[in-house]
């Protein structure tokens, strides 16, 4: 008797055992489907590697909008372009904090703070990206163009060297990485890295943000769900060695630039405005946030976008669009003056219409850094309650076939006015490539500018095409192109293309007047 006794107070303490490791942040949501999940684990083994993929495939039992536990958290999942919208810009207000987890914010964090995009939302917060913002509006991107001006012609010549004029196949990886570091650096502290593609900084800088941008991943950190994964001690090691090599660099960056304004040799720049104002409201602390968000902001999504594009331009898939593009800018520019013109203006509306739908296509996002809603959400008759986490599925929302005809089609005209559409029109949001609501990325403008100017220079430089070599073409499919599946932002594999040169004359000539504009930055 005494066994049978000891053997059931032994599963009735595992029972609750279970049940309290169980136990989620926010009960269950009524009236919202649930996808059934293991205890203490929920559905975190079906996930897998890649969210955006099983989340997508969900939607299709579940409807667009589901909960599901992960580990202690109970997520609800927005995977319809229409469902994306009525949650994150019609209840904007509602959805406008971030959850805080551990490996991120607990681990990788605790030297120099948070990003902008990453902290919950507080007075701090807000004063944060109100100066962001007012630093990347509109008419402020358009003072940066020569900085733009300035990384895209390196680029591109650099590219033309290493490639001997387009004689051999080159990897494009570097050049966009380095594209988009130098204008965040430039921007934000008025200096840039002044070596090649090889430079020790550079590459150090790209490789430790791709891993830091891995402990921001929904699916890459358990121990973000599972308190008790905290115990091992080998979860936060590499968590830990990331933020002391970050720490090094971001020390390195402020201090040069406070030494520069001592010496008054520093250049106008974001954080150098906010040092030198008296009666400026940011402190230390959130001054290195806005550093930090300029830094790693930039690497996350412009050289993802712009490298998957010159891939597709060079597959024999991109051959048309490359050509209709080439036509397009010779239309709008006959006399060869392309190259400087699109640096104060936007007159080719199939390169504007290219670069959306780069950003839809690739969706170097898939699953949208997680949002917490700090009020009740009425959705299809349920009430989901303030304090509950929120994930844009991004990746089915730009390739919902409801909203987007043949949406697994790479094609630019989609965003050219086209009466003959039965879908939704595409006038508004375009695209969730930058997020939505309130907390959408704040420098959209200045990453729509470069991603524009980008792509006109390479068109107009370059007749890009395949590799030779079968082993080194890209991978095509927005998923798959990633190296690191669990990665939060696209980190493509590795390919390369040739890039023959169109007009080795005109070329020259126009690298050479860019470096004549921007001899003094």
């Amino acid at each position: 008797m005494s066994t049978q006794v000891y053997s059931f107070a032994a599963i009735a303490v595992i029972y609750l055992l279970i049940r309290f490791l169980s136990r989620t942040d926010v009960p269950k949501i009524k009236g919202l489907p649930e996808v059934p999940g293991y205890p203490v684990f929920g559905s975190l083994f079906e996930l897998g590697n890649k969210h955006a993929v099983v989340a997508r495939k969900w939607a299709e039992k579940h409807g667009p909008v589901f909960q599901a536990r992960l580990g202690n958290r109970r997520i609800v999942f927005a995977n319809s372009f229409d469902s994306v919208k009525q949650l994150w810009i019609n209840n904007q207000s509602a959805l406008i904090s971030r959850p805080t987890l551990h490996t991120f914010h607990s681990v990788v964090s605790s030297s120099q703070g948070f990003t902008i995009g990453t902290s919950p939302w507080d007075e701090s917060c807000k004063q944060r990206r109100k100066a962001a913002a007012t630093a990347l509006n509109r008419p402020a991107v358009q003072s940066y163009m020569p900085i733009i001006d300035l990384e895209s012609t390196v680029s591109i010549k650099e590219m033309l060297k290493n490639s001997d004029e387009g004689k051999k196949e080159i990897d494009v990886n570097g050049y966009f990485q380095r594209f988009a570091l130098n204008t965040s650096l430039t921007l934000n502290y008025g200096f840039r890295i002044e070596g090649t593609i090889e430079d020790e900084m550079l590459k150090e800088i790209t490789w430790v943000e791709r891993v830091i941008s891995n402990f921001r991943s929904t699916s890459n950190n358990w121990q973000d769900y599972i308190p008790l994964m905290r115990l091992w001690p080998s979860s936060s090691t590499e968590a830990k060695e990331y933020r002391a090599r970050r720490d090094i660099y971001m020390t390195k960056l402020l201090d040069m630039l406070k030494e520069r304004i001592a010496n008054g040799t520093d250049k106008p720049c974001i954080t150098g405005n906010i040092l030198k104002d008296p009666e400026a409201k940011l402190n230390e602390a959130e001054i290195k946030s806005i550093g930090l968000t300029m830094v790693s902001a930039g690497l996350d999504t412009v050289p993802g976008n712009i490298i998957m594009t010159v891939g597709f331009l060079a597959s024999p898939e991109g051959q048309e669009i490359q050509k209709r593009a080439y036509e397009e800018i010779l239309k709008v520019y006959p006399d060869g003056d392309a190259w400087e013109k699109c640096l104060v203006e936007e007159k080719v509306t199939y390169i504007t219409a290219l670069v959306k739908e780069t950003l839809r296509y690739w969706t170097v996002i898939p699953i949208c850094l997680p949002r917490v809603s700090v009020k009740d959400i009425k959705y299809d008759g349920a009430v989901i309650p303030a304090g509950t986490t929120f994930y844009m599925n991004a990746y089915a929302a730009d390739y919902d076939p409801t909203h987007f005809k043949s949406p697994t089609t790479f094609d630019p005209t989609r965003y050219l006015s086209d009466t003959s559409s039965s879908l939704p029109s595409l006038t508004g949001t375009p695209h969730y490539g930058y997020g939505a609501g309130s907390r959408m990325c704040a420098g959209s403008h200045l990453a729509n500018r470069e991603l524009y100017t980008a792509f006109l220079r390479l068109i107009v430089a370059f007749e890009l095409s395949e590799s030779g070599d079968p082993t080194q073409r890209p991978v095509l499919d927005c998923i798959e192109a990633n190296a690191i599946p669990t990665s939060l932002t696209m980190d493509p594999k590795r390919f390369r293309v040739r890039a023959k040169v169109r007009d080795l004359g005109a070329l020259e000539q126009w690298i050479g007047e860019s470096e004549e504009r921007t001899r003094d930055l």
